[in-house]
């Protein structure tokens, strides 16, 4: 799979601290989950805390499917 040119350690940062509004997802290029995350408030908390696992775990990727890795 193809690394993406996208930080980990942004994104990373951005979904810890400002998990909730989606920034993280929006920095990943993810404009619709990002919107959707900010009217939920992150899926109520839990959303964001997969994302920060996926994250965590070089999972989780940018919008055209490449993983954002250390």
């Amino acid at each position: 799979m193809e690394k993406s040119p996208k930080s980990f350690v942004a994104a990373l940062l951005l979904c810890f601290f400002l998990g909730t509004l989606g920034i993280h997802r929006f920095y990943a290029g993810k404009i619709g989950t990002g919107i959707l995350q900010i009217i939920t408030l992150g899926g109520l908390g839990i959303w964001v805390l997969v994302d920060f696992i996926m994250i965590v775990i070089s999972k989780f990727t940018d919008s055209e499917g490449r993983r954002i890795t250390p």
